[in-house]
């Protein structure tokens, strides 16, 4: 009998070594071979009374109910509280694992294009024939779960190798917000051989740091209450070189640009804009106030009232959209030129944005034509363009105009990069370079 317990989550790096090849074509196999490791190796509820010594009818006399069919074939709807009953949804998605839905569809989908995936979660999991639950043991025998001896599966005393997926890690580290950082963490936290292997080192430009806890431990105290109040928010804002006071609903915290921001909803700083990044260390009191404030900005007041408070989901789907952490400035389409061998080494199979594609020459061209309205500044673009080579690497992208980290990258580019458009940021940085050339020359 294990000596060890099972209670990974069913998460995407899981469930593709389960599948032991395409997990689009084995993702049902995957999973139930996952509910299967929990009947044998879980605890409580999941499981199952087996004798260390049993055969695959044991298995669903102990796992199905009484009123399971026993044939051969695909079993028909008999009981709702048979386990054959249940969706893969049901299996996923419940208080034991501790998944959100909506959070491991993107997990998933980021990994693997399935476009009936939600057609796929309402089929029931285990409505197949005996001989695919047969083949299910066979998987797992292969797997090093299972030993097969004189016609009977025992369990194993130490559980296999396998990507480490517990309840624990999820919850610890999906604030990483990036799928394959947030693997390697998972499965390289811990010293392996008693030696640390992974480090994370973060570039944090902030020294108020006793200043950023506090307002982190007063937001987790009001995000704690329900309903959630708005505040009252004094903000010592670097652009205006003022500080300014602002009716938000505060929303999330982002670590982002070697800062630590709060995205809030109500109003900016300039009164400009609904959405905004406050950065922590800036902040200079937070007050929270009653819903029943007349101050507050009519848009949150809608919100409030109609139930559709902001949410962390909203950011990340705009953020999406376009490349910028300023998610709430408008969108706009670039096009960017690079030089080939530089394009080659250290652009080529990397990931910037959703929205940063490489397309050709002609496209490029028609990119110009069809997005400038003011016709001496295409004519002078399509000149500009005429003396370039189609050898080059040419991209178009989204991006957040007037993000400040935009320009940081455009920046850290150069001179192996050319902005074609917009038309005005390519003034700006054509003058900032100018500027910049004044300052190495008598």
């Amino acid at each position: 009998m294990s000596e060890q317990i099972f209670s990974d989550i069913p998460q995407v790096e899981l469930l593709q070594w389960l599948a032991r090849g395409s997990l689009k074509q084995n993702l049902l196999r995957a999973v139930r071979l996952w509910v299967w490791l929990r009947s044998l190796y879980g605890e409580g509820q999941d499981h199952v009374f087996l004798e260390d010594g049993f055969t695959l009818a044991d298995w669903k006399n102990a796992f199905f109910s009484s009123t399971h069919p026993k044939g051969e074939a695909i079993p028909q709807f008999h009981d709702p509280n048979c386990h054959c009953a249940k969706t893969t949804a049901d299996w996923l998605f419940d208080a034991k694992t501790g998944l959100d839905k909506e959070t491991w569809k993107r997990s998933l989908l980021s990994h693997i294009n399935i476009s009936n995936l939600d057609e796929i979660l309402h089929k029931q999991l285990f409505g197949v024939t005996r001989r695919s639950l047969q083949a299910d043991l066979q998987i797992l025998g292969e797997l090093g779960w299972l030993e097969n001896r004189e016609q009977k599966y025992h369990r194993v005393k130490s559980l296999p190798s396998r990507p480490i997926t517990t309840k624990h890690n999820y919850n610890e580290l999906y604030f990483l917000n990036q799928v394959d950082l947030e693997e390697i963490a998972q499965n390289l936290s811990q010293k392996i051989g008693g030696v640390q292997r992974f480090f994370f080192k973060l570039d944090y430009v902030v020294t108020a740091i006793d200043q950023v806890e506090n307002w982190q431990d007063e937001l987790r105290k009001l995000w704690s209450q329900t309903p959630v109040p708005p505040i009252s928010l004094i903000y010592n804002s670097a652009r205006l070189r003022e500080s300014r006071e602002c009716l938000v609903y505060p929303v999330c915290i982002y670590y982002v640009q070697r800062a630590v921001y709060l995205c809030a909803f109500g109003e900016s700083p300039d009164k400009k804009t609904d959405w905004y990044n406050f950065r922590l260390d800036r902040i200079e009191n937070i007050t929270p106030i009653e819903w029943t404030n007349t101050s507050i900005p009519k848009t949150l007041q809608q919100r409030y009232h109609q139930r559709n408070l902001p949410n962390p989901e909203e950011i990340e789907l705009q953020m999406d959209k376009a490349l910028g952490f300023d998610f709430y400035l408008e969108s706009r389409l670039m096009l960017l030129r690079f030089e080939r061998d530089y394009h080659d080494r250290y652009i080529q199979d990397t990931s910037r944005h959703n929205t940063f594609k490489l397309i050709d020459y002609q496209k490029a061209k028609s990119l110009i034509q069809n997005s400038v309205v003011n016709l001496e500044q295409k004519a002078e673009l399509l000149k500009v363009f005429a003396n370039r080579s189609p050898k080059d690497a040419y991209y178009s992208l989204q991006y957040r105009h007037g993000d400040n980290n935009v320009i940081m990258r455009l920046r850290a580019w150069r001179p192996k990069v050319e902005i074609l458009l917009p038309y005005d940021l390519r003034q700006r940085i054509a003058a900032d370079i100018t500027k910049e050339i004044g300052l190495y020359h008598i």
